[in-house]
């Protein structure tokens, strides 16, 4: 049977299925009810197996037609999700969309890649809102948001933009100054820089033994106590203390020699990662559809974002 013969055929079973009859079946795919009883005789005999038992009156479902009927159900709503894919990223991308991310994501990493995604839509004006604080994107009407963290929102559709490894850090003035660290216990010799959440929780500090125990250090005698993680990296370029910040705003100054790694190894980078998150709905908006695309493509080009953790033992 040709793949446009078995599509029909499937359909006519779907449809006498659904309906519980021949002739319903027919009125609904616009042929003669003798159409669809061939339509599914032939796939009968194609498969091998009886799916329908019918009678004057009824038609009923084998087991194997109830196992087959689930699973072609799943194959033409992929069929109609395609086909609805098609026909929207052929419209006119125009609209407006709205995002939600962190203060400092959103001008470290969001805002270089605007340029590009205008030029590209130039009928797509873009409404961003910098806010450290988890927003409820359908009640506050964003149409996608970029996080970070652990992700548990189950609700929304998440595509993952990156890991977000953690590491330590100070300036080579301060290392020199107050000694290197070489295990967890010396941090109690060290000034730290911490992070306060804004819900005032202090960030811990994770690190793997070497039986694979994780064990956490509370920063609670940090000198300094920052909100803004970008800015716990700079504390730490001025001498400060040590920090705990991530790769991606840590890289530039690792590059340029101002900060360099410290308890590389024994440090747990921790299991935070960046996503672009959106409501679930059955067919993606075209403006939300080409942002989202873009901007992935987009970051996963950032090196700050995608730098392997295993390169950066080069700057302890």
């Amino acid at each position: 049977m040709e793949l446009s013969q078995r599509v029909r055929a499937i359909l006519s079973f779907v449809e006498a299925a659904d309906s519980g009859s021949f002739t319903a079946a027919a009125r609904i795919q616009g042929i003669s009810a003798a159409a669809v009883s061939k339509n599914i005789a032939s796939l009968e005999q194609v498969l091998g197996i009886r799916l329908m038992n019918r009678t004057t009156r009824k038609l009923s479902l084998t087991e194997e037609g109830r196992v087959f009927l689930k699973q072609a159900r799943i194959a033409i709503e992929a069929l109609d999700t395609a086909a609805d894919m098609v026909v929207a990223r052929k419209m006119e991308t125009s609209g407006h969309v709205r995002i939600s991310t962190s203060a400092a994501f959103g001008r470290e990493q969001l805002l270089p890649a605007l340029p590009g995604l205008r030029s590209r839509y130039p009928a797509l004006p873009v409404e961003v809102d910098f806010d450290d604080r988890v927003t409820d994107l359908v009640r506050d009407g964003y149409d996608l948001a970029i996080r970070g963290g652990r992700i548990v929102d189950s609700s929304l559709v998440s595509r993952p933009v990156c890991h977000l490894n953690m590491i330590l850090v100070a300036a080579p003035e301060y290392l020199a100054l107050h000694g290197v660290p070489h295990s967890p216990a010396d941090l109690d010799k060290h000034h730290l820089i911490a992070r306060r959440f804004l819900g005032g929780r202090v960030a811990p500090w994770g690190f793997r033994a070497t039986d694979g125990s994780l064990t956490t250090v509370e920063p609670d005698s940090a000198v300094v106590t920052i909100s803004a993680p970008e800015a716990q990296a700079q504390a730490a370029c001025l001498g400060l203390g040590i920090a705990q910040v991530g790769v991606h705003h840590a890289l530039q100054h690792l590059k340029s020699g101002a900060l360099k790694i410290v308890l590389f190894g024994q440090h747990d980078p921790g299991n935070y990662e960046m996503v672009i998150q959106y409501p679930h709905r059955a067919l993606i908006a075209p403006r939300v559809w080409v942002t989202v695309e873009y901007l992935l493509s987009r970051f996963k080009q950032d090196e700050t974002l995608q730098f392997p953790l295993d390169e950066l033992s080069r700057f302890q």
